[in-house]
């Protein structure tokens, strides 16, 4: 980061970029050359409940939003007063919050690995079910934020009169910003249809809703307003805008998201990225999502991408809290000892058998038929979520030409263990610089809205 005194000195704007994580939500500050000021985290307010259902209130996370940004303007307070000239929001996909006319909450947020909607989507129309892939780009499954929307209209939500926003949208708005939808997160939730870039009238029809539900669409980095004083004086008045959905803003940010190779983003899910010049179309979307890949829009206008995703963080974390490891040192630790290992293990075939790692899962399940470290499980765990990817890897590459290349990125990717897992399976991995692609990729968004050359 920049010193006090280069930054008492400069004249250069500030520029932010937040990012709605699963695990936590970072806030990052940089100048006009790009250079990093400040950055804060807090956790992501998330409450647990039974089953693995886990959900968001609205007034919970615009605090946790309140308490990231006061921790930023404390980190800055020694070097500048200056207020943020512009901020940009990315997050999350599926996640979002149904507001009224007045633009507050009308429910919670779910998680995008909250179980709920199987019940829901399993008494859509058939034409619906048969159609939803090849129209939505999406896998059916209770992931899409369509599967919440018909949970809280059965569990007695008026639908009607409401209007839907993802959660860098509503953050956006409760900053002041305008009641927008950005294209590559409206792509995530089951309303849209990727030929047109519309709303799917036979989805509205399946919930018993009109097109009013879906605020007016928007391209990630376009303006969306400007920020009030409600979230404190520092990001009063800055330019606002929605960057989009969280891994294709980290891809964008690392300039690796080429037509040629993966860009794979190791949060608490694993996400492997493709960029397309044009859709493939409704009948190859139908092939992918047997597959559980996603075809969809991408941030920047006209591409679209292939996302592929496994829930190994979900598994990897659990893993970790099963052998009682809560901080750094111990998952440093365990990497450690995973590498001590060869990548396949000491004990025999079968000894650990590991499921939950498909897009459609995330349950770990582990059966040891002998005694086993909790290194030999963490290698166990990561060869299965290998197996998973690969099976992905296969169903992208019969439908466009095979990558050549990958870029890691992510919490996860930081350890070796995990880096030499993934070099088994994907074409020349390299590793990210940045510690926050995403809320760097925002920032980054947020430092274009405002300027008409950037400097390189």
């Amino acid at each position: 980061m920049q010193d006090t005194g280069d930054m008492a000195t400069s004249s250069s704007r500030l520029h932010a970029g937040i990012d709605l994580g699963s695990t936590g939500i970072k806030m990052l500050v940089i100048d006009d050359a790009g250079t990093e000021i400040a950055a804060a985290q807090v956790p992501t307010p998330w409450r647990v409940g039974e089953g693995g259902t886990t959900d968001i209130d609205a007034g919970d996370l615009v605090a946790a939003v309140r308490a990231l940004i006061d921790r930023v303007d404390a980190e800055l307070a020694h070097l500048t007063a200056d207020p943020l000239t512009s901020l940009a929001v990315a997050g999350m996909g599926e996640t979002g919050i149904l507001i009224d006319a007045d633009g507050a909450a009308a429910g919670p947020g779910f998680a995008w690995f909250d179980p709920r909607g199987w019940e829901q989507i399993a008494a859509f129309p058939a034409v619906v079910r048969d159609e939803f892939a090849g129209r939505t780009g999406l896998p059916l499954g209770a992931q899409v934020s369509v599967a919440k929307l018909a949970w809280l209209r059965d569990q007695g939500t008026d639908l009607a009169g409401l209007r839907w926003l993802d959660l860098p949208e509503f953050v956006v708005a409760a900053l002041g910003g305008d009641v927008a939808l950005e294209l590559s997160l409206a792509s995530r939730t089951g309303l849209i249809d990727q030929d047109s870039g519309a709303a799917w009238p036979a989805m509205l029809d399946a919930l018993g809703v009109d097109a009013d539900l879906l605020p007016p669409l928007r391209g990630g980095g376009l303006p969306w307003g400007v920020a009030s004083d409600a979230l404190g004086p520092r990001v009063a008045g800055a330019a606002l805008t929605v960057a989009g959905h969280d891994h294709l803003v980290a891809a964008q940010a690392n300039g690796t998201l080429d037509a040629d190779g993966y860009h794979v983003s190791l949060g608490t899910a694993e996400v492997l990225l493709r960029v397309l010049d044009a859709p493939l179309g409704f009948a190859a979307r139908q092939r992918l999502a047997e597959a559980l890949i996603n075809e969809v829009r991408h941030v920047v206008p006209g591409k679209h991408v292939l996302v592929a995703g496994v829930k190994t963080g979900l598994l990897l974390r659990r893993a970790l809290h099963a052998a009682g490891i809560s901080d750094r040192t111990g998952r440093d630790a365990l990497d450690d000892a995973v590498m001590s290992l060869p990548y396949e293990g000491e004990l025999p075939d079968g000894a650990i058998e590991v499921t939950g790692a498909r897009n459609d899962d995330g349950v770990l399940r582990l059966t040891l038929h002998t005694e086993a470290s909790p290194a030999e499980i963490f290698g166990a765990v990561l060869r299965h979520s290998n197996d998973e990817i690969a099976q992905l890897i296969a169903a992208m590459d019969r439908e466009v030409a095979p990558a050549t290349h990958s870029t890691l990125t992510g919490g996860w990717a930081g350890m070796a263990s995990v880096r030499r897992a993934r070099a088994e399976v994907l074409p020349n991995p390299s590793l990210s610089t940045r510690e926050q692609d995403v809320a760097y990729g925002a920032a980054d968004m947020a430092r274009r809205l405002v300027s008409a050359s950037v400097p390189t």
